[in-house]
């Protein structure tokens, strides 16, 4: 089996020093997930030193590690350490190295809400083409670019990044990085209002991902989104001369045609260059059905066919917090959890109560009521009290019967909702989480989501715990 990275390989990507000869099967900048045959980068931040782990990680089967400050206690593990001056600038140049030696086909993708939807998506689709690395879970920032970077095989066909931010500047340091020769933006909405004078300026922001693209590659863009024009425009600004365009209009390269909630999913009608496909899905919801359109255009922008692509879209699953599907089993039936609780945003919100709106139609199998619990969205800056309130008229549109909120920021949506949508309000989500799980009942549509920092994973568990305490006597 060819190792992820040689020591020499190492020593020539940092610019390090090592005394032992060995290889390394990954890479890892968390001591406590390091696995046997890793490569352990001793990063130093805001918040902890990876420099006193350096043994752990060893210990734990790490063949070596790469670090900028030898301990004392070091001298039984020398050849196993490369000394560098800066382990998070060694990060970066492993990632730059492990670029450069790919021939890999490169998708990167972007967005206020749906990139690691639409990340999976392409993850999965390319996969039946050809090997294929992708970013794993929420490894989009200034570590967990290069730290995907850095664990992609010399041989890999098809790689596959996701690019966050939450400050101006950000994405296109990454985009440099990850050099790809089809970038996506998602969307762009009203997120990490905080740090931006505008949605506007996000616009601008997310357009930047074509920094980093390759000459003559394409960047795919939301044909339905208000700032389209400024997206294009950037595209001239950046020297991006194909451009493909996905949506719900009939302007669009890569159309939605229509799609419709089965029992199992989502059946999804997309027409590509005026081609008319069909293809199933086993996530629910129209913005799984347009992540997909999104997704299958990039990889069309690869130059391959879509067909096998889109045929392995019906066993796309929504990772854990971001959409993943739970029935619970409670006294004369169950109820259906749908996890969302990982992030949310005003746009984000509107979207699942869309779906759950969907959930009224036979097909679907649901129950008599929907409801849903929502934690503070965060990071919006000073129009936060508004967009929380605002929602209320969206998730009366969408027949939603009850509204459980937590938080601050919330109490504004629970104030501004009529009385009979009003599930109950609590502090927080710890504080919450009795209340919703002594309302749900068997035929229930439960949705959870809130920014990740109110913690609504706390409701998600309390629920899923009733399915071990059901028929209990108390």
């Amino acid at each position: 089996m060819t190792p992820l990275w040689t020591s020499d390989d190492v020593v020539k990507a940092t610019g390090g020093k090592t005394a032992g000869t060995w290889s390394a099967s990954g890479v890892s900048i968390d001591s406590r997930t390091v696995r046997k045959g890793d490569l352990f980068v001793a990063i130093k931040g805001p918040n902890f030193d990876g420099h006193e782990f350096v043994a752990d990680a060893l210990k734990n089967g790490a063949a070596a590690a790469i670090v900028q400050d030898a301990n004392k206690d070091s001298d039984s593990y020398q050849d196993r350490l490369v000394m560098v001056k800066d382990t998070f600038a060694a990060l970066q140049d492993l990632g730059k190295f492990s670029r450069t030696r790919s021939k890999a086909k490169i998708i990167a993708v972007t967005g206020s809400v749906g990139k690691t939807g639409t990340k999976e998506a392409l993850k999965l689709g390319l996969s039946i083409l050809g090997s294929t690395h992708a970013s794993e879970g929420n490894l989009n920032n200034h570590w967990g670019v290069p730290l995907s970077l850095a664990r992609m095989p010399a041989d890999t066909q098809f790689g596959v990044f996701e690019l966050g931010m939450n400050h101006a500047g950000e994405i296109a340091p990454l985009s440099k990085l990850v050099r790809p020769q089809v970038a996506i933006i998602t969307n762009v909405e009203a997120a990490h209002l905080e740090f931006f004078n505008s949605v506007a300026e996000i616009a601008d922001e997310k357009a930047s991902i074509m920094a980093g693209l390759e000459k003559g590659g394409t960047i795919v863009l939301p044909r339905d989104n208000p700032h389209f024009v400024r997206l294009s425009a950037a595209a001239k600004k950046y020297d991006c001369e194909h451009i493909v365009t996905f949506g719900t209009g009939g302007d669009a390269g890569a159309r939605l045609v229509s799609w419709s909630l089965t029992p199992d999913g989502t059946q999804v009608a997309a027409e590509f260059g005026g081609r008319r496909m069909t293809y199933d899905m086993i996530v629910s919801g129209r913005h799984w059905a347009l992540n997909s359109v999104a997704a299958l255009a990039g990889i069309e922008a690869l130059g391959v066919d879509i067909h096998m692509p889109a045929a392995a879209l019906a066993k796309l699953a929504a990772p854990q917090g971001r959409g993943a599907r739970t029935k619970v089993k409670v006294d004369g039936g169950s109820l259906l959890l749908i996890d969302e609780s990982y992030n949310a945003s005003p746009a984000a919100v509107r979207l699942l109560a869309e779906t759950m709106a969907q959930m009224h139609q036979p097909v679907s199998g649901a129950g008599d009521r929907l409801i849903l619990v929502l934690g503070d969205m965060l990071e919006l800056g000073p129009a936060a009290e508004v967009l929380h309130a605002g929602l209320a008229q969206s998730l009366e549109a969408a027949r939603i019967d009850l509204v459980f909120t937590a938080g601050a920021l919330m109490k504004n949506l629970h104030d501004s909702l009529p009385r009979k949508m009003r599930g109950g309000h609590a502090a927080d989500s710890e504080a919450l989480a009795p209340i919703v799980t002594r309302a749900l009942r068997a035929g229930d549509v439960v949705a959870v989501k809130g920014s990740h920092g109110s913690r609504t994973g706390v409701v998600v568990r309390a629920i899923a715990a009733m399915n071990a305490t059901s028929g209990q006597q108390g």
